[in-house]
């Protein structure tokens, strides 16, 4: 992710408050925002982090769209233009989410036949290069759906943007905000695990050369590149150079739960959506 592109952290402006909740939902946002603009491509900790500060901000929004100034805001004849673009916009993110978390589910399947094929093959390397290939090629393939996802990420978010305006009302300028945000944490998501390319091109190891070119394999690396150079250490190594192969398989474990973890957030957040896109119906249709 360009460093130069982080460097300047957009402010949060909501309209004046009128209840508790909206300030607490606004520095959920100006965190999350300050967290977009610091956090690397690397994948750590910090992801769940994000994952979770998202969570929390849709579970203060549910709670914000239970009050009644809110709800007779929301209900108003005046406002029903705008809240059909919030009631579009909370579909679009349930479909985002769940195509993220599926795609993040895919990713975990193809980690998972790789460890398994990395325990069979203990002491028998012989066809451990099929083995890595075959990996490759289903990162590949995945590749293609995460591209197609974040593409349509870019064009709701330009749609997004074209359509602010400023508003006196609290809870529509909230909603349209936290939309936004929603929007940017799952752009920088698939943007993280798309930042993998090792098998990009057709020799498949392209990428990760230029790394163990250098000899140096850096600590902000996106840990699913990192896994690519371990791998073609594993296949292409030096006669006089022994792989640890243990080592190697207990950095898949890693990669594995750190996945499966990001998958379970993501499933939380897809729970959470639903349930404010409920509330927005009642409320459109009471």
């Amino acid at each position: 992710m360009d460093s130069k592109a982080k460097c300047h952290v957009r402010s949060i402006s909501l309209p004046s408050r009128t209840h508790p909740l909206t300030s607490s939902v606004e520095d959920q946002l100006n965190r999350l925002n300050t967290s977009q603009a610091t956090s690397s491509s690397s994948f750590s900790s910090s992801v769940c982090q994000k994952l979770g500060g998202l969570g929390d901000l849709y579970e203060n929004v549910d709670d914000l769209l239970q009050l009644p100034l809110t709800q007779q805001a929301l209900s108003h004849e005046q406002h029903k233009e705008k809240v059909e673009e919030i009631l579009d916009g909370s579909l679009r993110l349930v479909d985002v989410c769940g195509t993220t978390r599926d795609l993040f589910s895919q990713i975990k399947e193809c980690v998972q036949e790789l460890e398994s094929s990395l325990r069979r093959k203990r002491g028998d390397e012989s066809n451990m290069a099929d083995q890595v290939s075959a990996y490759m090629i289903s990162k590949k393939k995945l590749s293609k759906s995460i591209g197609k996802l974040s593409q349509n990420l870019k064009r709701m978010k330009k749609k997004s943007a074209s359509n602010e305006e400023f508003n006196q009302v609290v809870a529509i300028s909230t909603l349209t905000q936290v939309e936004d945000m929603s929007l940017e944490v799952f752009e920088s998501l698939l943007s993280m695990i798309s930042s993998s390319k090792g098998g990009s091109k057709s020799n498949g190891w392209s990428l990760v050369s230029k790394y163990l070119k250098s000899k140096q394999v850096s600590s902000d690396i996106n840990q699913l590149e990192n896994l690519d150079v371990e791998l073609l250490q594993l296949v292409n190594k030096k006669p006089n150079k022994e792989i640890n192969l243990q080592c190697l398989l207990k950095q898949v474990e890693a990669l594995e739960l750190k996945i499966q973890q990001v998958e379970q957030d993501l499933q939380c957040i897809y729970r959470r959506l639903v349930k404010t896109r409920v509330s927005l119906l009642n409320i459109v249709n009471h």
